[in-house]
Protein backbone atom coordinates (compact mmCIF):
# COMPACT_ATOMS: atom_id res chain seq x y z
CA UNK A 1 0.00 0.00 0.00
CA UNK A 2 1.37 3.46 -0.67
CA UNK A 3 1.40 6.60 1.26
CA UNK A 4 2.24 10.03 1.15
CA UNK A 5 2.75 12.28 3.85
CA UNK A 6 3.03 16.15 3.10
CA UNK A 7 1.84 19.49 5.03
CA UNK A 8 1.93 22.84 3.82
CA UNK A 9 0.73 25.22 5.87
CA UNK A 10 0.62 29.19 5.74
CA UNK A 11 -0.49 31.38 8.79
CA UNK A 12 0.96 33.51 12.08
CA UNK A 13 2.95 32.51 15.16
CA UNK A 14 0.60 32.50 17.81
CA UNK A 15 3.70 32.77 20.72
CA UNK A 16 7.68 32.89 20.37
CA UNK A 17 9.60 30.52 19.14
CA UNK A 18 9.77 28.09 22.73
CA UNK A 19 13.90 26.60 22.08
CA UNK A 20 15.26 23.86 23.89
CA UNK A 21 17.56 21.46 23.96
CA UNK A 22 16.90 17.22 23.31
CA UNK A 23 18.89 14.81 25.21
CA UNK A 24 20.98 14.29 22.39
CA UNK A 25 21.93 18.15 22.63
CA UNK A 26 20.47 19.16 19.15
CA UNK A 27 18.00 22.41 19.50
CA UNK A 28 14.33 22.07 19.33
CA UNK A 29 11.77 24.57 18.42
CA UNK A 30 8.23 24.47 19.09
CA UNK A 31 6.13 26.75 17.51
CA UNK A 32 2.65 27.42 17.35
CA UNK A 33 1.17 28.36 13.90
CA UNK A 34 -2.77 29.78 13.58
CA UNK A 35 -4.00 29.37 10.27
CA UNK A 36 -7.49 31.07 9.04
CA UNK A 37 -9.54 30.02 6.60
CA UNK A 38 -12.25 33.47 5.65
CA UNK A 39 -15.50 32.99 3.32
CA UNK A 40 -18.98 34.75 2.89
CA UNK A 41 -21.66 32.90 3.87
CA UNK A 42 -24.88 33.03 1.42
CA UNK A 43 -26.51 36.27 3.37
CA UNK A 44 -22.96 38.02 2.30
CA UNK A 45 -21.88 37.92 5.72
CA UNK A 46 -17.83 36.94 6.53
CA UNK A 47 -16.95 33.65 8.22
CA UNK A 48 -13.55 32.71 9.46
CA UNK A 49 -12.11 29.50 11.35
CA UNK A 50 -9.36 29.52 12.75
CA UNK A 51 -6.74 26.25 13.46
CA UNK A 52 -4.25 25.90 15.48
CA UNK A 53 -1.67 23.66 14.56
CA UNK A 54 2.01 22.66 16.83
CA UNK A 55 4.93 22.62 14.74
CA UNK A 56 8.44 21.09 15.57
CA UNK A 57 11.46 22.12 13.84
CA UNK A 58 15.10 20.67 14.81
CA UNK A 59 18.67 20.82 14.72
CA UNK A 60 20.15 24.94 13.05
CA UNK A 61 16.52 25.31 11.50
CA UNK A 62 15.39 25.74 15.02
CA UNK A 63 17.85 27.81 16.46
CA UNK A 64 17.71 30.67 13.37
CA UNK A 65 13.55 29.86 13.58
CA UNK A 66 14.19 31.24 17.69
CA UNK A 67 16.55 33.94 16.27
CA UNK A 68 14.62 35.40 13.47
CA UNK A 69 11.10 34.77 14.51
CA UNK A 70 8.47 36.58 17.03
CA UNK A 71 4.69 36.09 17.90
CA UNK A 72 2.34 36.98 15.10
CA UNK A 73 4.79 36.59 11.81
CA UNK A 74 3.71 35.11 9.31
CA UNK A 75 5.24 31.73 8.02
CA UNK A 76 5.30 28.92 5.72
CA UNK A 77 5.88 25.61 6.72
CA UNK A 78 6.44 22.72 4.68
CA UNK A 79 6.77 18.80 6.51
CA UNK A 80 5.05 16.16 7.34
CA UNK A 81 2.67 15.02 10.22
CA UNK A 82 4.37 13.57 13.03
CA UNK A 83 2.62 11.66 15.98
CA UNK A 84 4.08 11.82 19.53
CA UNK A 85 3.37 9.29 21.92
CA UNK A 86 4.62 9.29 25.80
CA UNK A 87 2.75 8.62 29.34
CA UNK A 88 1.60 11.35 32.14
CA UNK A 89 2.78 11.18 35.49
CA UNK A 90 -0.57 8.98 36.41
CA UNK A 91 0.69 6.41 33.89
CA UNK A 92 -1.63 7.46 31.32
CA UNK A 93 -0.88 6.96 27.38
CA UNK A 94 -0.96 10.56 25.93
CA UNK A 95 -0.98 11.47 21.79
CA UNK A 96 -0.26 14.76 19.93
CA UNK A 97 -0.03 14.52 16.28
CA UNK A 98 1.74 17.99 15.08
CA UNK A 99 3.84 18.93 11.91
CA UNK A 100 7.65 17.98 11.78
CA UNK A 101 8.78 21.34 9.92
CA UNK A 102 11.62 20.25 6.85
CA UNK A 103 11.46 23.87 5.57
CA UNK A 104 10.33 27.77 7.51
CA UNK A 105 9.54 30.71 4.67
CA UNK A 106 9.57 33.84 6.71
CA UNK A 107 6.90 36.18 4.88
CA UNK A 108 5.77 39.48 5.92
CA UNK A 109 7.93 42.48 6.12
CA UNK A 110 11.14 42.82 8.63
CA UNK A 111 9.59 44.00 12.13
CA UNK A 112 10.12 47.06 13.67
CA UNK A 113 13.37 47.99 15.08
CA UNK A 114 14.82 44.69 13.71
CA UNK A 115 18.59 45.28 13.51
CA UNK A 116 20.97 42.86 11.69
CA UNK A 117 23.16 41.23 14.94
CA UNK A 118 26.97 41.67 14.17
CA UNK A 119 29.03 39.02 13.15
CA UNK A 120 25.79 37.12 11.96
CA UNK A 121 26.52 35.05 9.30
CA UNK A 122 24.54 35.27 5.58
CA UNK A 123 21.97 32.61 5.02
CA UNK A 124 21.31 30.87 2.07
CA UNK A 125 17.81 32.50 0.31
CA UNK A 126 18.77 35.82 2.39
CA UNK A 127 16.57 38.67 1.26
CA UNK A 128 17.10 42.42 0.87
CA UNK A 129 16.45 42.48 4.69
CA UNK A 130 20.47 42.12 5.41
CA UNK A 131 20.73 39.11 7.95
CA UNK A 132 16.89 38.08 7.90
CA UNK A 133 16.86 34.93 6.12
CA UNK A 134 13.87 34.30 3.53
CA UNK A 135 13.97 30.87 3.36
CA UNK A 136 15.31 28.13 5.76
CA UNK A 137 15.59 24.73 4.81
CA UNK A 138 16.82 21.58 6.07
CA UNK A 139 17.59 20.07 3.37
CA UNK A 140 18.48 22.78 1.11
CA UNK A 141 21.23 24.17 3.71
CA UNK A 142 22.56 20.57 4.02
CA UNK A 143 21.39 19.78 7.53
CA UNK A 144 21.13 16.69 8.64
CA UNK A 145 20.52 14.67 12.03
CA UNK A 146 24.05 13.13 11.37
CA UNK A 147 25.90 16.15 9.64
CA UNK A 148 28.34 17.93 11.93
CA UNK A 149 29.97 20.71 9.50
CA UNK A 150 27.02 22.72 8.99
CA UNK A 151 27.41 25.60 6.56
CA UNK A 152 26.28 28.23 9.17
Amino acid sequence: MASFNKVILMGNLTRDPEIRQAGTGVKVADLGLAVTESWRDKSGQTKEVTCFVDVVVWDKLAELCGQYLTKGRPILVEGRLQMDEWKNKEGEKRTKLRVRADTVKFLGTKPAGAAPQAGAPAQPGATSHGDLPEELSAPAAGLTQDNEDLPF
